[in-house]
């Protein structure tokens, strides 16, 4: 499995959409930074993922996602790839029975698969929109991401980059 956390929040997100001829489209902005953060965890040959919407991205919530991986799939055994987050190598950190930590090179967020995963939830579900609370955004995330979830041939297409595929032939 592949891990990662992604930002998501008030900040405006615009960009070019369709509209009649002789139309302008309007998009409200706006400039809140209030953020909420997921936590997921993709298998890209099968599709299976996992996530957590969690107010901070730090030591207890990395374990509290660790444990919800380990939770949702108990009698599995993962190689959990991530990069190095502050988190991610803490003191603190503790990783579950049935679950082994490696890292990714550093600087390499294009190894990532999970990356795919934001730039797909972004697109569909938070650009030109307008939030009226943090609430509304932890909804959109959570559909996003329970989209993922329902659909392992989606989480494939858009994880399963050549290399990996290679890998687990």
């Amino acid at each position: 499995m592949f891990q990662d956390e992604g930002r998501f929040g008030r900040l405006s997100d615009g960009r070019a959409c369709w509209a009649p001829k002789g139309v302008r489209p309007e998009v409200r902005e706006q400039q809140v930074r209030e953020y909420v953060y997921a936590f997921s965890a993709v298998a890209p040959t099968d599709g299976r993922c996992v996530s957590l919407i969690l107010p901070r991205a730090d030591t207890h919530g990395m374990n509290l996602f660790l444990e919800c991986v380990a939770d949702t799939y108990p009698k599995d055994r993962f190689l959990m790839f991530m990069d190095k987050a502050g988190w991610h190598v803490a003191k603190g950190l503790k990783a579950p029975k049935n679950i082994v930590l490696d890292h990714l090179p550093p600087y390499s967020p294009q190894c990532n698969p999970v990356e795919q995963l934001w730039k797909w939830s972004r697109t569909n579900w938070f650009h030109n929109l307008y939030f009226k609370s943090l609430t509304e955004v932890e909804d959109a995330l959570e559909k996003a991401l329970l989209t993922l979830s329902a659909f392992p041939p989606l989480v494939q297409s858009l994880c399963g980059f050549p290399w990996i595929r290679a890998l687990s032939s």
